[in-house]
């Protein structure tokens, strides 16, 4: 059940922000196992100037960060990477433009389903993949 957050600092039309949100879904499906209902991700749209990037990146440079349990395995998250970087680039994204980062938080840290604490509620799916 992770929580995304894709950044940009380019002007996309309504159909592009969606395309690349069902992007970054498909990639958490393969790479980490989410199910499909899994779906919680927002799309943030900076003006230029209030996002900053290096000065080899171009107008396109996309941030997606993910907070989510721990426990995924090294070899998860580097096929969430390359799904990440090959479902991106073909809407237009430079791979060395996308900046991908993990926070894994222990399962006492969320409150899910009502505020239960989700260490104590069976997860629906298996995260230690």
């Amino acid at each position: 059940m992770p929580t995304v957050t894709i950044e940009v600092r380019h002007s996309y039309s309504t159909e592009q922000e969606l395309a690349i949100i069902d992007a970054v879904h498909q990639a958490m499906m393969i790479g980490i196992k989410t199910p499909d209902w899994d779906k919680n991700i927002r799309f943030i749209s900076h003006l230029p100037h209030r996002f900053t990037s290096p000065p080899d990146k171009s107008e396109r440079y996309t941030l997606i960060s993910f907070d989510m349990f721990a426990g995924r395995s090294i070899e998860a998250k580097r096929r969430l990477y390359k799904e990440l970087v090959t479902r991106l680039t073909p809407l237009g994204i430079p791979a060395n433009d996308i900046l991908i980062v993990l926070r894994e938080h222990p399962r006492e840290n969320w409150g899910i389903q009502g505020g239960q604490c989700a260490a104590d509620i069976q997860i629906p799916f298996k995260i230690e993949i």
